[in-house]
């Protein structure tokens, strides 16, 4: 399987996140990993991904701008998509906010992309982290689950 994340972050959290989705997509043999920030994605680049995985801090209960800009942009680009997963991090009670909404924006901009998994929502310990020890591990597990 040859998998995207993509993934917007500010203090260094949302990309930790996507680093160990990475880590777990990985433990299945053949699987090609790549990770990239939301700001240096080349989104014209002709490449077509079996499952592009996209994450984002949970700001005000939503996704942030630049994240829903790369979502916005898919169906004119050159780099595709057959499936897709989310993920976010969060503190306080905005649990899955992000992940809901930012699958709402996929299906409706790209219909014909699956989505393979809810979303994941991993909590950190305040405005620049760190994430906290029990989601951790959280991380790598959702990546071995998608790569099954």
């Amino acid at each position: 399987m040859k998998a995207l994340i993509v993934y917007g972050t500010k203090y260094g959290n949302t990309k930790k996140v996507a680093e160990l989705i990475g880590e777990g997509l990985k433990t299945v043999e053949g699987n090609t990993v790549s990770v990239e920030s939301v700001k240096e994605i080349d989104v014209e680049k002709d490449e077509t991904y079996d499952l592009i995985i996209i994450g984002s801090p949970n700001h005000v209960g939503s996704h942030i701008g630049t994240v829903k800009k790369f979502i916005k942009n898919l169906p004119k680009a050159s780099l595709k998509g057959n499936s897709f997963a989310v993920f976010d991090t969060y503190m306080g009670k905005d649990f899955e906010k992000a992940t809901r909404k930012m699958e709402k924006q996929i299906t409706k901009v790209m219909p014909n992309m699956k989505k393979v998994s809810s979303g994941l929502s991993i909590k950190v310990g305040g405005m620049k982290g760190p994430i906290v020890d029990e989601d951790l591990p959280k991380c790598k597990d959702f990546g071995i689950k998608l790569a099954k």
